[in-house]
Order: structure tokens, then C-alpha cells, then sequence
């Protein structure tokens, strides 16, 4: 059994105010929750407007295939125009 764990790190630029940055992140994590399968959650930053950091987990029996969809998980969130990706790490384990 393989783990992955992802780690972004984003940047709201438009977010005003922290309804606007839930709004934001909530669409978001849909989006990739139901596209990707994955688990996913704001880990970090709860308080800042413009700053969050989500965690993703997903369960695998492949190290190949959990490596590949986090890493397609990174490129989703890195063409997606409401956040800027600033940082991001995958373990597995």
C-alpha cells in the first residue's frame, strides 16, 4: 500500500477578505476532489486572506500511479487562474 501526500502552497491574489478566499478554496478543492479522487483539505493559514496551504492524500497500490496523479494534481492547480501555486511537495510513503 502506497500513500501520497501533496503540499501546496497558494497565493489568493484577488481575495479581499476571508469569505472571499473560503469562496476561492472551496471551489477549488470540489473541483479537484471530484476530478481527482483524492482527499483534500486547507492545512495551514486558516487566518490569512491572501495565503493558504491544502493538503492532499491519496491511497494507492502503485508508487507510479499515486506519483502520477499528484503530479497531475500540481499541474490543475497551476493552471488554475483564481491562485497562484508558489510551492508544493509530494512524499510518499
Amino acid at each position: 500500500m502506497i500513500v501520497g501526500v501533496l503540499r501546496l502552497e497558494l497565493f489568493i491574489g484577488e481575495s479581499d477578505s476571508l469569505k472571499d478566499k473560503r469562496r476561492v478554496l472551496s471551489s477549488l478543492t470540489q473541483r479537484i476532489r471530484n476530478r481527482f479522487n483524492v482527499s483534500i483539505a486547507e492545512v495551514d493559514g486558516h487566518d490569512l486572506w491572501r495565503r493558504a496551504t491544502l493538503g492532499v492524500a491519496l491511497v494507492a497500490n502503485d508508487r507510479r500511479y499515486a506519483q502520477q496523479v499528484l503530479s497531475t494534481v500540481v499541474d490543475f492547480v497551476g493552471r488554475t487562474a483564481d491562485v497562484e501555486l508558489t510551492d508544493y511537495s509530494i512524499e510518499l510513503l
